[in-house]
């Protein structure tokens, strides 16, 4: 670099963090716990953070957020970047999502009108008939000034009735409600903690099962929320009504499930079995037991098991007297086996799709005569016609749609012939199509535009060589004829667990980015499931340094291929993504200017002790185990902040009510990053008092926080000052 050039950035890095100095943020209280396990001291300067209700603790994180706000507000160009955002959305058309076919031409789905808040759920009556709201959770904001959200819904076989959870503050903490969908009359009191969207309704749409988790005395550890769910059943429309135990390890003790056997009891819409499925809410590996619809209002009913987690099961759907599931045993990318219920023995299942030869099985779908599967490879997704014995490799359901994702639109009563595909690219918005007999046609349910004046992309997906010579997916996105001139704001985003890959996607709000001349890159690191099961147990427990490893393999390669520079680059992860910008930032923080932590899961050692956290044990280990606990302390991001070290500017973010990582793993990080730092860049904590994981977050949070993200890394990158 020339001496000018780099003179003028450091200067502009100066810039960017002396403005700050003069009013450091107030320093946490620490009050330090050393604990020794399986012979390894660990140490933890900030666990009395884990207290939300100290009011110490409660009063340094007003300080941090109220530092965070006034900080971020200040950033030039912040409000000219919201209000672009917002008119981007805005000016992209609705936004639909969750379509659902069901009998007699009903169509369901949430859709958010442009200028809304939240989603609402929506009836089409017919293909071309008119929409009408069935439950506004944008009243009840009103009435409450708190932000509710839907949660789940569904429809009854008959179209009579939806069932529906709905909740406050970003929450999750979903209340059931049903109603009449003539009229809009509630026909139940609402039914608390129905957190799980594990809502089914039997083929005579009388009875409805749900899933409650207990109510807990006062005092209870909050690693109780989750074990010992029950599935009740309950009758909507009978006079007083009252649920009824049905399914849970409290009902079916002679079962012996696990106390975090999590289950939901469903139907088919012309079936004669009913299906238990148990999982522990995070792996979808779990038990599968079967009973006649016919005991469903017995006083005991005997449940005939069919497989365990052993089996490798991760998704099941009925169609009539026949269960399809989908297994990885025996095929890491994937395979859909029938049982029939009447005989229910996994051994005599027939495979009715075989593992792809290319590409991985992540989905399937029925419909009234096939099988749908979506395949993905890279960061495209097809979907695939399986219909009879003779069709053993299927037939590509939509020719004509070229890359992208494409994926099949629910029919779970299978009572179509022809089936509806949502497709997408990284470049143009998402349509509703049609495949049928007839050909094929856009049924203009999604009717999002391309916001005019957005710039062309220039999209490449790559792949990248990892420490070990792994080669890792990696899509990056800029502005058409952009220059790799490493001066180029660049936003690495990664995540690397459960499994989730990365797909071809439409982002309108991200053009706000892209006019910058900013770039996107989203690496599909182990962890995800790119390619198959053994990509994901690549990054799983003890394999779990893959995923920051391959993270900071893929920034190297922006580095090195012109697209960034260590000061222009940030990395971003978001909840168990936490692990990977984290550690990535923790490991080699000369790499990058700037971070982004979203509800990042930072202190893996102790999120075990959460509500949730216990429901993670089977992906991420336990510090209760001698073998994993060594791999949990390399994956925790709190426990590998080394002082005096030069970290990268930070922005940690979370909701104050989020319930699936608790906002004290970002107070704990942010407090020791903060008070180990030597580069004297910011480490700012952003916090929402009416927010949770950022599911049911209205669209103003949503235009808000991604404003306050990329303002903040331009801010860091020395694209932007900060105003007195």
């Amino acid at each position: 670099m020339p001496l000018s050039r780099k003179l003028v950035a450091l200067t502009a890095a100066w810039l960017a963090v002396s403005a700050l100095a003069a009013e450091p943020p107030p320093r946490a209280p620490s009050r330090p716990v050393t604990e020794r396990a399986f012979g390894i001291s660990v140490a933890d300067p900030y666990r009395n953070l884990e207290d939300m209700k100290a009011v110490d603790t409660r009063s340094w994180l007003k300080a941090q957020g109220d530092y965070a706000a006034d900080a971020l507000a200040r950033i030039e160009g912040r409000d000219a970047m919201t209000q672009r955002i917002v008119a981007l959305g805005r000016s992209a058309g609705d936004q639909v999502r969750e379509v659902t076919r069901m009998p007699g031409d009903k169509v369901y789905f949430l859709r958010r009108k442009a200028g809304e808040s939240q989603l609402k759920p929506v009836l089409r009556d017919g293909s071309n008939g008119a929409d009408r709201v069935l439950v506004d959770p944008e009243a009840m904001t009103r009435a409450t000034g708190v932000p509710h959200a839907i949660n789940y819904f569904e429809p009854s076989w008959d179209g009579t009735m939806l069932a529906y959870g709905i909740s406050a503050g970003g929450s999750e903490d979903a209340s059931l409600h049903v109603v009449e969908v003539a009229s809009g009359k509630a026909l139940i009191e609402p039914i608390p903690r129905v957190h799980e969207g594990l809502v089914n309704w039997a083929p005579d749409s009388r009875t409805l099962t749900f899933n409650q988790s207990r109510a807990l005395p006062a005092g209870s550890p909050a690693t109780e929320t989750y074990l010992d769910t029950t599935v009740f059943a309950i009758e909507p429309r009978a006079p007083g009504g009252k649920p009824r135990p049905l399914f849970g390890p409290l009902v079916n003790r002679d079962l012996k499930l696990d106390r975090l056997d999590v289950a939901g009891v469903m139907f088919a819409a012309n079936g004669r079995y009913m299906l238990a499925r148990t999982t522990d809410t995070t792996l979808p590996e779990g038990r599968l037991y079967v009973a006649p619809v016919s005991e469903l209002g017995a006083s005991r009913i005997a449940w005939t098991q069919i497989a365990s987690a052993a089996d490798k099961i991760t998704q099941v759907e009925m169609r009539g007297d026949t269960l399809f599931l989908r297994t990885y045993a025996g095929a890491p990318r994937g395979r859909v086996l029938s049982l029939p219920l009447a005989t229910p023995v996994l051994a005599r299942a027939l495979e009715v799709v075989p593992e792809p030869e290319s590409g991985v099985l992540k989905d399937f779908s029925l419909n009234r005569d096939a099988i749908y599967v979506d395949i993905q490879e890279g960061f495209n997704v097809r979907v695939r016609r399986f219909a009879g014995p003779s069709a053993k490799q299927g037939v590509d359901a939509a020719p004509s749609l070229a890359g992208g994702t494409t994926r099949a639109v629910p029919d779970p009563a299978r009572a179509y012939a022809d089936v509806w595909l949502t497709h997408v690219t990284w470049t143009e918005p998402p349509r509703l199509l049609s495949v049928g007999a007839a050909g094929t046609r856009d049924t203009g349910l999604m009717a999002g535009v391309r916001p005019s004046g957005t710039p062309e992309l220039e999209v490449s997906e790559v792949l990248v060589k990892s420490h070990d010579g792994a080669m890792v997916p990696l899509a990056i996105l800029r502005r058409k004829g952009l220059a790799r001139s490493g001066d180029n704001p660049t936003l690495l985003v990664g995540y690397g667990a459960y499994g989730f890959s990365f797909s071809a996607g439409f982002e309108p709000r991200g053009a706000a980015w892209l006019e910058k001349g900013g770039v996107m890159a989203f690496a599909n690191v182990r962890g995800s499931g790119a390619f198959g099961d053994a990509w994901y147990r690549a990054g799983f427990k003890s394999t779990k340094a893959n995923t920051w490893k391959d993270g900071i393999a893929c920034a190297r390669y922006l580095i090195e291929q012109g697209y960034a520079s260590p000061r222009t680059l940030g990395i971003w992860g978001t909840s168990a993504g936490g692990i990977f910008v984290g550690r990535a930032v923790t490991t080699a923080p000369e790499l990058f200017a700037a971070a982004v932590f979203d509800v990042g899961m930072l202190d893996a050692v102790r999120a075990e002790e959460s509500a949730n956290g216990i429901t993670n044990v089977s992906e991420f280990g336990s510090a209760k185990v001698a073998a994993e606990l060594p791999a949990l302390l390399e994956m925790s991001t709190y426990h590998q902040i080394k002082p005096g070290t030069a970290y990268p500017a930070v922005l940690f973010i979370h909701g104050l009510n989020d319930p699936r990582v608790d906002v004290w793993q970002s107070a704990k990080a942010a407090a020791l990053m903060q008070a180990s730092t030597s580069s004297g860049k910011p480490i700012l904590m952003r916090l929402d008092g009416q927010a949770g994981h950022g599911i049911g977050s209205t669209d103003e949070q949503r235009s808000s926080k991604q404003a306050d993200i990329y303002s903040f890394l331009l801010w860091q990158f020395g694209k932007a000052r900060l105003t007195p």
